[in-house]
């Protein structure tokens, strides 16, 4: 069966509604963590998830502890809380996932400061300086086309690897700017805790592409 990828965009953080952009890694508001979980209830197609990869900023990654705890392992989750399913759909990081820009609203938090928020979720494996935006993470267009490029790639891999199991399909969390990189789309607007489903193809080339459904 052919994989879908289904990308989602984070719900509404704080800078969201302050506009203060001078925030370090904000975190969702309340009626963000609402839309989370809104988004949770309205998605169709948790049986078929198998992976959900996403932008370690903070915002996305409530965004996907909030929507999918009836997706994700329960290893994900305080045992106490009763969220995650046995078995359940792998999580991972990718640095590649974060916001464009340079400013402070769109900088991930120190790996200590996440490690202690999140405490379940690996971020101690991510690289060093991956919050840096300097050289691969750069926001100058060329280097975030790059991150794209890489992204398209990492999803086309995973989604190779998943074609003979029972679960195909893959979920990505990431931002609203970063997003039309990823899919080459300059007019993608989706709503806070929106999302669209993609197919995995080629260009004309060998650059894989996301061609909605």
């Amino acid at each position: 069966m052919a994989s879908k990828v289904h990308l989602v965009r984070h719900a509404e953080s704080a800078h969201n509604v302050t506009h203060d952009f001078s925030q370090l890694d904000p975190e969702l508001t309340p009626l963000g963590l609402q839309q989370a979980i809104g988004l949770g209830q309205l998605f169709h197609s948790a049986p078929q998830v198998a992976v959900i990869i996403t932008s370690p900023l903070k915002r996305a990654v409530q965004t996907t502890l909030t929507a999918f705890p009836h997706i994700l392992d329960k290893r994900y989750f305080d045992p106490e809380s009763g969220h995650g399913v046995e078995k359940g759909a792998v999580l991972l990081l990718d640095p590649d996932l974060q916001e464009r820009s340079a400013l402070p609203c769109d900088t991930g938090s120190p790996t200590r400061v996440l490690e202690t928020a999140f405490p379940r979720l690996g971020f101690q494996d991510l690289a060093q300086g991956w919050q840096v935006k300097e050289g691969l993470y750069s926001p100058v267009d060329e280097a975030v086309e790059e991150r794209a490029r890489r992204v398209r790639s990492r999803i086309a891999a995973v989604c190779e690897d998943l074609q003979h199991q029972a679960r195909t399909d893959v979920v990505v969390v990431t931002h609203g700017v970063f997003m039309r990189f990823l899919v080459g789309d300059s007019d993608i607007d989706l709503p806070k805790a929106g999302w669209g489903s993609y197919a995995v193809g080629k260009t004309h080339g060998s650059d894989v592409a996301l061609s909605p459904f």
